[in-house]
């Protein structure tokens, strides 16, 4: 409960001052976006485990090395390092783009979350996720970037436009033609994405 109470840069302080359970709760209360973020954009579940590890052994470097300023974001702090990292990655292999779905490895039917939920629902609400995705994954790199960074990542367009060196308006317009051509792509592929 205590944990719940405390905010990011109260933990932080905790951890910095020799309290281990700092950085404990930070990553227990940030894992779950931060990893999604990195699954999503890398398509494989070790890959994103690997990278997951990497950016909270960074987050925890930087923190010791206080660079870390405190303005409230440390989740969107965490996503730009994790994000950092996927590119680095994907340099190192030269394989920007090459990874495909079949990486993905999930089983829908073993999951505690959806067991309340009847499997049609199950697989439909899969079948939503897989062609956002792979409709995602037909834009161009700069607008696909913005999505990912905005719907998966959570950051403002502030912070995406921090991170990916342009302009606010740059980053908004990008976002503007990723959802037209998004709007596009679902109409030419006759794509229904509604749970009905």
């Amino acid at each position: 409960m205590e944990a719940k109470r405390m905010s990011d840069q109260e933990l932080i302080q905790q951890f910095l001052s020799g309290d281990r359970e700092g950085i404990e709760k930070l990553i227990n209360r940030h894992k779950t976006k931060v990893y999604t973020y990195i699954l999503l954009v890398v398509k494989n579940q070790q890959l994103a485990e690997d990278i997951f590890q990497d950016t909270f052994i960074k987050v925890i470097r930087s923190l010791v090395d206080g660079k870390y300023k405190d303005n409230g974001r440390f989740a969107s702090w965490v996503i730009r390092i994790a994000h950092n990292l996927i590119i680095d990655h994907f340099r190192k292999e030269k394989q920007i783009n090459t990874l495909s779905n079949d990486d993905y490895e999930a089983d829908i039917f073993n999951s505690k979350k959806l067991s309340d939920q009847n499997i049609e629902d199950v697989l439909i609400r899969e079948q939503i996720t897989n062609d956002v995705r792979m409709l995602i994954d037909e834009l161009p790199e700069e607008q696909k970037q913005v999505i990912l960074l905005r719907h998966y990542g959570g950051m403002s367009f502030k912070e995406i436009a921090d991170q990916t060196d342009v302009s606010i308006n740059t980053a908004l317009g990008r976002m503007r033609y990723a959802l037209i051509n998004l709007r596009k792509l679902i109409s030419r592929k006759n794509i229904n994405l509604t749970m009905s």
